[in-house]
């Protein structure tokens, strides 16, 4: 029987994936995490096969959550379940350690082979993400200036493009207004740019925004 622990923060995410995992004789939701450090304390608690893990959650975020995780149960697979498409961040958690990413639009069959595949030690990921994930060991190709940025300053770059201000990332991410301020500047100095606008064009034009 493989325990599952299903960490998001919307309930409704939650009952869905347990009624889905629930036709499946040998698959059980074994855990349930509304939040990133409930997420963490139940995996210190009890033991699990696979955790399914959101990147949109309240306080830490989904790839915090991953890292933390992979450092302290290294062995523990983790498959990335999102609502973003894979280009927003699937190559970002793959290279954090995660075993999969699949957005929640997949269909219920192919969640399934996924935890399968997972569990049993392999990686999973749809044809075109294994292209794009292909194009960025191409030396030869020009990398995005985006994928130069650290995950809290590229988290940073889409809330801005999204039209929040830095007061209302701070709120959502339960940071200060002084780190938000400081990962925009670094992310602007990264990328070449000076303004909002021009990470707003530049996030648009590259599919980024939320």
């Amino acid at each position: 029987m493989l325990k599952i622990l299903v960490a998001d923060d919307h309930m409704v995410v939650r009952e869905g994936l347990k009624q889905i995992l629930g036709e499946v004789p040998d698959i059980i939701v074994a855990g349930e995490a509304s939040d990133g450090v409930e997420t963490l304390h139940k995996i210190r608690e009890d033991h699990y096969d696979l955790v399914l893990l959101d990147i949109a959650m309240p306080g830490l975020s989904g790839l915090d959550v991953l890292k933390q995780l992979k450092s302290e149960k290294p062995e523990l697979p983790v498959l990335m379940l999102s609502m973003y498409p894979e280009e927003q961040y699937a190559v970002r958690t793959l290279k954090a350690g995660a075993s999969g990413y699949l957005t929640k639009e997949s269909a219920s069959d192919e969640l399934i082979a996924a935890i399968r595949k997972v569990c049993s030690g392999g990686k999973y990921v749809t044809a075109s993400l294994a292209e794009k994930l292909a194009s960025c060991l191409d030396t030869y190709s020009e990398t995005p200036v985006h994928e130069r940025l650290s995950d809290r300053e590229y988290q940073v770059v889409r809330m801005i493009a999204s039209g929040k201000t830095v007061t209302e990332i701070a709120d959502a991410l339960c940071l200060s207004v002084k780190t938000i301020s400081t990962n925009r500047s670094r992310a602007l100095t990264k990328m070449g740019m000076k303004t909002n606008a021009e990470i707003t064009y530049y996030a648009i034009k590259h599919d980024l925004v939320e």
